[in-house]
């Protein structure tokens, strides 16, 4: 171990639908996150190229649009407790019926921050440019 160990502060993100705590960066290997998602709020409709995450959901009534495309989406309830393992390709949309809290685990290749591809998105974002 070369590293002394240390405390690290945790990275804020805010975001239109609330914001992103990032608690772990390994680039090229995995990166940790909570968030945040205000009651009524929703992500983007989006797929990753690379990316490989699965969402756990710690506190709130949250629903997942998964598919392979968006005439294939169906909508999965996820409680407190369970976790969705999304992989790279498949569109995703998460939708916050209450206030919630989630734990994000994925893996972290080179330019992981702008591995997303918006199809929708209420707030006006497209590509991977706006947080």
């Amino acid at each position: 171990m070369t590293e002394r160990p240390s405390a690290q502060p945790v990275e804020r993100v805010d975001k239109p639908w609330g914001h992103e705590e990032i608690f772990a960066i390994v680039e090229g290997s995995y990166v940790g996150k909570t968030l945040h998602v205000a009651g009524g709020e929703s992500l983007s409709l989006q797929w990753h190229h690379e990316k490989d995450e699965t969402l756990a959901v710690l506190s709130g009534e949250v629903e997942f649009d998964l598919g392979m495309s968006e005439d294939d989406l169906r909508t999965v309830p996820v409680a407190p407790g369970e976790a969705v393992h999304v992989p790279p390709r498949l569109l995703h949309r998460i939708r916050a019926l209450s206030d919630a809290v989630l734990i994000e685990a994925s893996t972290a290749a080179s330019g992981w921050r702008e591995d997303v591809v918006r199809l929708e998105d209420r707030y006006g974002r497209s590509g991977t440019q706006a947080p």
